[in-house]
Order: C-alpha cells, then structure tokens, then sequence
C-alpha cells in the first residue's frame, strides 16, 4: 500500500522535465533526487516529501529514452506515479527500475494537488481520503509487482541467480 500527497503535473512531461540533461553526469539515485520535476516546477524537490505521489495527464515521461528518469523519481521517495497515460519507453523503465506506475483517467481528472491518496497496487484501487473517492487503474501483474518489490529488473535477476 502507497500513501502520500498528491502533486499535479499536466500533458507531456518529458523525460528532461523529470530529470534536466545538465544532471545526468550521474546515476547516483540521491544526486538525481535532488533535481527531480525540477523543470516542471522548481519548487518541486523541496517541497515533496517522502512516500508522495505525482499524478498526471497524458504522456507521462515523453521524450529520449534516459532511464534516470524513474531513477530520479524514485531516488527522491516518490512511492508511485499515476497518469491518465505513459511514453511506452517510460513505462517499461519504470518497471525496469521498480518504480510503480498506474494508469488512471479518472484520478487523473479528479485528484488536486495536496490531496492524501493511498494505491493499492495488487487490486489497483486508488483512494482519494481528502475527498472520499475511489479510483481504479488497472491492477499490476504479479510478475511486475514481483519486479517492483525486488527494486527492479536486475535486482529481480540478483535474487533470483542467487548472487
């Protein structure tokens, strides 16, 4: 179970937004954070906190193909993003990364910012405590969850290799 506040973007977020070009000298999770949604709001890094959420519209993480995006979201505590729909590159990096993902219309169009949102990622249900509604996106896979809760694809093969 997610739980946090709820901070909006809009259409089109792209990959430069989430994390600008000027930090990828770095794949360090902790240096990303520090930048991340910079672009898009830059009061972002100071003002989120541990466990939020971002909620979005349309094209979520558009653009090049970097995956120190969901990195930067990620390493900054973000615990899920949920958007109305996600570049298809985005989507897998993120689940290559362990960062859960959710697609939404309806939280898309309902959630404001500051909102406390809690996301149930086996049944996909998202609530909106603030105003006492309920969402749904669709339900991650197992095998997906199993990536996410094992920190990624390649901590996934870690664990499963026994190394």
């Amino acid at each position: 179970m997610m739980k946090g506040k709820a901070h909006i973007f809009g259409d089109d977020i792209d990959t430069d937004a989430i994390i600008p070009a000027r930090y990828l000298i770095t794949s360090d999770p902790d240096e990303l954070a520090k930048h991340v949604m910079e672009d898009a709001d830059p009061d972002f890094p100071s003002k989120m906190q541990r466990g939020d959420l971002i909620v979005a519209q349309k094209n979520f993480g558009c653009g090049s193909s970097r995956e120190h995006a969901p990195i930067a979201i990620k390493g900054a505590g973000i615990s899920c993003v949920i958007a109305r729909s996600f570049a298809r590159i985005f989507y897998r990096n993120a689940f290559n990364m362990g960062l859960p993902i959710f697609e939404s219309d309806e939280a898309a169009d309902k959630v404001s910012a500051g909102d406390e949102i809690e996301v149930d990622m086996d049944s996909g249900v998202i609530k909106n405590l603030t105003k006492n509604e309920e969402y749904r996106a669709a339900p991650i896979p197992p095998f997906m969850q199993e990536l996410i809760r094992s920190g990624g694809l390649m901590e996934s093969v870690r664990k499963k290799i026994g190394s």
